[in-house]
């Protein structure tokens, strides 16, 4: 044999491979074309999915630039949500519907969070460059928050987008939503019951879209938001000419308002197109008919306010002032709430005396025992929202009471079982003093202080003398926001008004009151505290840069109400607050209080520097007529008290007793200038570990 032919032996792999490699090319074409299949189908398959899902958008037919609206449907694929509120944030969305959820801030403003878009929106609706179109093609929803409170500027700015966005070309999905924060008002009972209301059918809109279904384009004809036009379902379209004439109402009418909560503001029934050119002889009929149409939409507004709005559930009984939102909120808050509008709550005071460490500055300057002071409000409705507000106003506002109202003697038995049933827990605590444990249990003090404003309470009177009866002090606080209301109170143990700034510009920044005419409301209060005969107080919140340097204003308004007793406090910074621009800057230092008094002082030569609590950063300016001789008498003879109280119920009203007769003399440790800087002595002094100076100066 051929000694070349056992180098080419066939049995060897190699030469086998070589040999048969077009069979294994064939092999690996065929693999990769049945993983490419294999993928096809996969994707296919998802693709069907998905069109199971969401209803599949038929291909626009593109006919000499025009789309025909016979062949498309709407439909739904996404969701797209912009938060303006004071605590959300606005994301940029896609091609979906954009939902927007937007508050309205102070004075009709924006939120922080939506200020910019608000500006962005408001430039662009009415630049000639953008068009009126620009939006075109987008579906958008927006549901308010506000309160009614504010009449003058009430969800102005849900209006303002609904109008901004349709006046650029967008399209509305459904009518605009109002959440209202006034329970009384509101269409539901509490904005989150507006909300839910308002969601139901926004849902309900998207499901209809998202089953091909779609309203027909309003007609406008609509009439306070009922589009007679409106039908569900798909509708069946011919073809030819009636398509471009479809096309045409739908370039025409897309843009009109169609949903009554923006129609009523953006021109009504009758309203032609953006696009459409109205005859010079036709502009009389259209204003005439404007106009009635205003007229109408203000008699049935006057309609709705006296007979809709009368702040009565189904049943025909007013509404309550705590919702369960509000309830669960304030709860949380550690707040105790009796029936439908009050609560209590232990003050750190009261435990910090009950551990024997001090007590509050009312007991450096008062003599109250403040382990045994129950701070407690009838009425958690507030006619402010300033911007310090220690319960960063979880609290409902209001200008007058039209809530359910709960009787005073359930209000004081509850308050004051609630309140002895928190002192209970207190037993054990290490460091708690037995004596003042059980003293504790005994209510004498009562600070009508907790929260929103005492006063509003149209049992107020009737409270009072119940407390009085119980021989418990009242410590009245009010917020200069009702002055009939001072006029008619009854004696209590001490009157405060809170006078948070000496200007109406001032006023208006810092507490943010509800009434129109706060301003003169707040005068006439001052006025009508300077009639009482029992002892009155203003109380001063010192906020840096806000309000410290209106001395000489001050001083006019203590010349208005001539106090017993002015305290200065710098404000209490309660940490980071949504709803208040306030931070730590805005803290004085306890040295700059005590500046303030000294100035403010030399003003007012009526008035001495009386007391000090360094704790607090609170100082006393006192009358001089409560300094007898070389000292002082700023302290309460409480049991005195209770009894002229007592003679002055007996008599019908006509006994009355003057703030002097039931005077103390006040103990030297708690005076300006002492040592002790108002703390007292048989109390003692409890250091934090971290003994670096508090950055807020108190």
């Amino acid at each position: 044999m051929d000694p070349s032919m056992d180098t080419w032996d066939l049995s060897s792999p190699l030469i086998s491979l070589w040999i048969n490699r077009f069979y294994i090319y064939l092999g690996f074409a065929v693999s990769i074309s049945l993983w490419i299949c294999v993928q096809i189908v996969i994707k296919k398959q998802d693709r069907n999915l998905q069109e199971n899902s969401f209803p599949k958008a038929t291909q626009d037919l593109m006919t000499n630039g025009f789309v025909s609206l016979h062949n498309k449907d709407i439909f739904v694929s996404g969701v797209k949500i912009f938060y303006g509120s004071q605590t959300g944030t606005a994301k940029v969305t896609g091609r979906n519907v954009c939902v927007f959820l937007v508050a309205t801030y102070t004075d009709g403003r924006p939120t922080e969070s939506a200020e910019w878009f608000c500006k962005w929106l408001e430039e662009a609706s009415r630049d000639f460059r953008f068009g009126k179109t620009y939006l075109k093609g987008m579906r958008y929803a927006v549901f308010g928050l506000g309160n009614s409170v504010y009449a003058s500027h009430f969800n102005k700015v849900g209006k303002n987008v609904d109008k901004w966005l349709w006046m650029l070309g967008a399209r509305r999905v459904v009518s605009r939503g109002e959440g209202d924060c006034d329970v009384v008002k509101s269409k539901h009972g509490s904005i989150e019951a507006d909300f839910r209301a308002w969601k139901t059918m926004f849902i309900s809109q998207l499901q209809a879209l998202q089953k091909g279904e779609r309203k027909k384009s309003c007609g406008g004809h609509c009439k306070k938001g009922k589009c007679e036009s409106h039908q569900h379902g798909s509708e069946e379209r011919e073809e030819g000419s009636e398509e471009q004439d479809e096309l045409h109402h739908r370039d025409t009418e897309e843009e009109e308002p169609c949903e009554g909560s923006s129609e009523e503001e953006f021109g009504g029934e009758d309203q032609q197109s953006i696009n459409s050119i109205v005859d010079v002889e036709d502009l009389g009929k259209i204003m005439d008919h404007m106009k009635k149409q205003k007229r109408e939409k203000e008699q049935q507004e006057e309609k709705t306010s006296l007979f809709g709005n009368t702040g009565r559930n189904e049943d025909g009984e007013r509404r309550a002032m705590i919702t369960p939102a509000l309830r669960e909120a304030l709860t949380k808050q550690g707040y105790q709430l009796i029936g439908s509008h009050s609560g209590v709550k232990l003050c750190r005071w009261t435990k910090s005396m009950l551990r024997g460490r001090g007590g509050c500055y009312k007991h450096t300057f008062y003599g109250i025992e403040s382990h045994r002071c129950m701070e407690t409000t009838p009425s958690l409705a507030c006619a402010n929202k300033c911007v310090f507000c220690w319960r960063h106003h979880t609290n409902p506002v209001g200008t007058e009471w039209r809530w359910k109202m709960d009787q005073p003697e359930m209000i004081l038995k509850e308050a004051i079982e609630n309140h002895q049933n928190m002192i209970k827990q207190f037993k054990g605590v290490p460091g708690v003093k037995a004596e003042r444990f059980e003293e504790g249990m005994m209510v004498k003090h009562c600070a009508l202080s907790l929260v929103g404003e005492p006063i509003m309470y149209p049992e107020i009177n009737s409270f009072l003398k119940l407390l009085h009866q119980r021989q418990i002090s009242s410590f009245l606080v009010t917020n200069a926001q009702f002055p009939a209301e001072i006029r008619n109170l009854k004696p209590v143990t001490q009157l405060y008004v809170s006078v948070d700034a000496s200007t109406k510009e001032s006023l208006k920044k810092i507490d943010r009151p509800l009434f129109k005419d706060f301003w003169q409301r707040f005068l006439d209060s001052l006025k009508a505290l300077a009639a009482k005969q029992q002892r009155t107080v203003y109380r001063l919140t010192l906020v840096k840069a806000w309000n410290v340097d209106e001395l000489q204003a001050y001083a006019q308004l203590v010349s208005l109400g001539n106090p017993d007793f002015i305290e200065v406090k710098g404000v209490t910074y309660c940490g980071e607050s949504s709803a208040s621009s306030l931070t730590m800057a805005h803290v004085p230092w306890h040295e700059e209080v005590v500046q303030f008094v000294l100035e403010l002082v030399d003003l007012i030569p009526d008035y001495e520097i009386a007391c000090e609590h360094e704790h607090s950063n609170c100082l006393l300016i006192a009358h001089k007529k409560f300094k007898v001789g070389s000292e002082w008498w700023t302290w309460i003879d409480y049991n005195r008290f209770q009894e002229l109280v007592q003679e002055y119920e007996d008599s019908g009203g006509s006994k009355t007793f003057s703030a002097k007769d039931y005077m103390a003399r006040t103990p030297h440790w708690a005076l300006f200038g002492a040592s002790e800087r108002g703390f007292d002595p048989k109390d003692t002094r409890h250091q934090r570990k971290n003994k670096s100076k508090a950055i807020s100066g108190c």
